[in-house]
């Protein structure tokens, strides 16, 4: 039976947690009950009473678990949380569920087929993506555009919150990230597709989330900073194992 661990990184969320939880892991136990399934809470520096609430669903509920990380950061997060797991297919998702879960079942199907990413991706022709704003929709185009331009990948959506990799790209790939915020999807993309791991595109449905908490033109900047040092720093490469 393939294991699978799925993270949802949360800061300050303590009002979105239960319903997150309750929803994911009712799909989980009707739509994926062939799998060994665990729901990871990772709690990354929360100042509200989000790492209660974490802490008491993972009490009352033996498919959860719950970490906890003094700092921000979604990169930090999952971090921390890809290189300590022992699944399988290891998977994150946003705690507002912006993605339908329907879209789990072939995006964990990639992996197992043998992908090292995969990627749910809202510009592909069959995604549809509701109440997106324009600013944010002209800010995530832009941005892929300027990914393919610079090191010509074939990924669609670098920013996308829904991803899974295997067992193998979390002790490869993840140690060789350096961002701990969020640049380290892309950076994770980049690295592997560079390095000639396969990359799988998930068309979702998305549902934009206006109480969303990224800061558009603040993460744009880092953004591109981050594609900067990857440019003329160079690829990393990793050790590779068996």
């Amino acid at each position: 039976m393939t294991s699978l661990d799925i993270i949802i990184p949360v800061y300050n969320e303590e009002q979105a947690l239960p319903l997150c939880i309750e929803t994911l892991s009712g799909f989980l136990s009707g739509q994926m009950s062939s799998y060994e399934w665990r729901i990871v809470i990772a709690d990354n520096g929360s100042t509200d009473g989000t790492l209660s609430v974490a802490r008491g669903l993972s009490e009352n509920n033996s498919g959860v678990a719950c970490v906890h990380l003094d700092r921000k950061g979604r990169g930090r997060a999952l971090y921390k949380t890809w290189t300590e797991s022992e699944a399988d297919v290891i998977c994150y998702m946003d705690v507002d569920l912006s993605t339908r879960l329907e879209a789990l079942l072939p995006l964990v199907g990639a992996i197992e087929e043998g992908y090292g990413v995969a990627v749910g991706s809202r510009l592909l022709k069959a995604s549809r993506v509701e109440r997106r704003t324009l600013k944010r929709e002209i800010t995530s185009r832009c941005y892929n555009l300027l990914i393919k331009l610079m090191f010509l990948t074939r990924f669609s959506d670098a920013q996308c919150g829904f991803k899974a990799v295997s067992q193998r790209v979390t002790r490869e790939l993840v140690p060789l990230i350096k961002d701990k915020a969020w640049f380290f999807d892309t950076e994770l993309l980049i690295i592997a597709e560079k390095n000639g791991y396969r990359i799988k595109d998930v068309p979702v449905h998305w549902v934009d989330d206006p109480d969303t908490r990224v800061k558009v033109m603040g993460t744009a900047y880092e953004d591109v900073k981050g594609l900067l040092r990857l440019r003329f720093g160079g690829i990393p490469r990793p050790q590779l194992i068996d």
